[in-house]
């Protein structure tokens, strides 16, 4: 994983933010929003709203992204 993160915007009851991740990242988290059927924003409210204070939105973001995978590996494991 060599490529630097990326901004993009998104809006957080109403209000626009800018998050910063890796490409990867970005594809895996817009996947995990098609396949719970929420729109990008929506989801990324949801995580907002469920992080701590002392961690950052794109943190946070990244950990559901793994936390996502990792429980999707658990459930195909034997």
């Amino acid at each position: 994983m060599t490529d630097r993160p990326v901004k993009h915007s998104l809006t957080l009851r109403g209000h626009r933010t800018s998050v910063s991740l890796e490409p990867e990242f970005w594809q895996a988290f817009r996947a995990i929003a098609d396949r719970t059927g929420l729109p990008i924003n929506a989801l990324a409210a949801k995580i907002d709203a469920e992080r701590g204070t002392d961690l950052g939105l794109a943190s946070a973001i990244r950990l559901h992204v793994l936390r996502h995978y990792r429980a999707a590996a658990e459930k195909g494991a034997p």
